[in-house]
């Protein structure tokens, strides 16, 4: 009898075993139409309309909507684009205000902001945006994010319970492109440093976070929308290229830049490379709320003060519901404020009670809008659910 071995796949991937002509060969393959209905498929990007995306996703269709903006970011190119994501642009305006207010409150601390991938000064950043808009502006924050579409986006690649961070962009005039890159876990080390992972872990980091972005003004090309490479984020050895500079040069060659209207929005698997591009426009601020979504199994870059954030909005969660909101609304609000995953947590003072977990703190919230409390009942039960759990 003969036997053949399958060889196993590397455990390590190595930078110096980096080629372009592999990155090429994934790129290469393009995007079939047929294979996305709902989208229209532009210079090879899936773009969605969002009236249709939430007829479509009515009732039973959410589902193979979620599949198929599953398939887009997983196997297909890698970013999915929804235009009227936000269709009342009141609702954009009036978060873009407060973003403003609060760029011009950290420069008057004389606060420097840096940024990853862009040299510290040519753009106005705003960290832990999504903390600092709730407590300046909780109407403004639950009605930014009662948005359906983001609601539908994130749980379709990261399932329930996942975590939202923001940080606000603003590229100015003459505002420099970035270099290609990918995103956090792994994208925001080096190549040496994402090397000692082992090739899983980069199989794997890309499904813990999705990117986003949503534009708070017009951006047309000249105004340096992303850059992105289609399909990119199939290539293996993608976190260990970001010093090789013919990986750079095909980028520059192949890259898409889709223009933008505010109230768009555009969400994309971490592992694809991208760069925000070089604002050539002449009077443009290009500002752009970034959003990082996090699975419930993995950790955000940022920490967000989510008792902080919780308190702030539920005034503004009530007067919603008292105008009207539906529970869906109130829910995808309560998402983005509040900690969905109940763990970690000291089991001996939180033990679960009744069922595999003890309640969250979006559990806490939730019950605190449907059944009314007032500030004060809400705080002292958020107190005692966090001394629980030593924090």
């Amino acid at each position: 009898m003969t036997s053949s071995v399958r060889p196993h796949a590397p455990v390590w991937l190595d930078p110096a075993d980096a080629r372009l002509d592999d990155l090429r060969t994934v790129v290469e393959q393009g995007t079939d139409p047929a294979a996305f209905p709902l989208a229209e498929v532009v210079s090879g990007v899936t773009v969605y309309d969002g009236e249709r995306l939430r007829r479509e996703a009515a009732g039973d269709g959410r589902r193979a909507v979620q599949a198929e903006l599953v398939r887009a970011l997983l196997d297909g190119p890698g970013i999915v684009v929804i235009t009227g994501a936000y269709p009342d642009r009141a609702v954009v305006d009036r978060a873009t205000d407060a973003f403003f207010v609060l760029i011009e409150q950290q420069k008057a601390t004389g606060a420097a902001v840096g940024d990853h991938f862009a040299a510290p000064g040519s753009n106005d950043r705003i960290w832990n945006a999504l903390e600092k808009l709730a407590v300046a502006d909780p109407d403004t924050f639950a009605t930014y994010y009662a948005n359906d579409l983001l609601a539908l986006v994130s749980e379709a690649w990261l399932g329930p319970a996942y975590q939202i961070t923001s940080q606000v962009n603003v590229v100015n005039p003459g505002g420099k492109a970035q270099s290609p890159h990918r995103d956090y876990h792994l994208g925001f080390m080096s190549p040496a440093g994402a090397a000692r992972y082992p090739a899983h872990q980069h199989a794997l980091t890309p499904a813990l976070t999705l990117q986003g972005a949503v534009a708070h003004c017009d951006m047309p090309v000249e105004t340096g929308p992303t850059l992105y490479l289609p399909h990119s984020q199939k290539y293996a050895h993608g976190y260990l290229v970001a010093e090789h500079e013919e990986f750079r040069a095909f980028f520059a060659e192949h890259h898409v830049q889709l223009p933008l209207g505010c109230g768009d929005a555009a969400f994309f698997n971490p592992a694809l490379l991208h760069g925000a591009g070089t604002n050539r426009s002449g009077d443009v601020r290009r500002i752009a709320n970034l959003l990082q979504v996090s699975s419930a199994f993995g950790r955000a870059m940022e920490y967000v003060d989510r008792g902080r954030v919780c308190r702030a909005v539920l005034p503004a969660l009530r007067r919603m519901r008292a105008a009207g909101a539906d529970e869906a609304q109130l829910r995808q609000v309560i998402a983005a404020s509040a900690e969905g995953y109940a763990f970690p947590t000291d089991l001996d003072r939180d033990p679960p009670v009744d069922g595999l977990a003890p309640p969250s703190q979006a559990d806490l919230l939730t019950e605190a809008v449907l059944l009314g409390h007032d500030d004060n009942t809400f705080a002292a039960a958020l107190a005692a659910h966090s001394a629980k759990r030593g924090f």
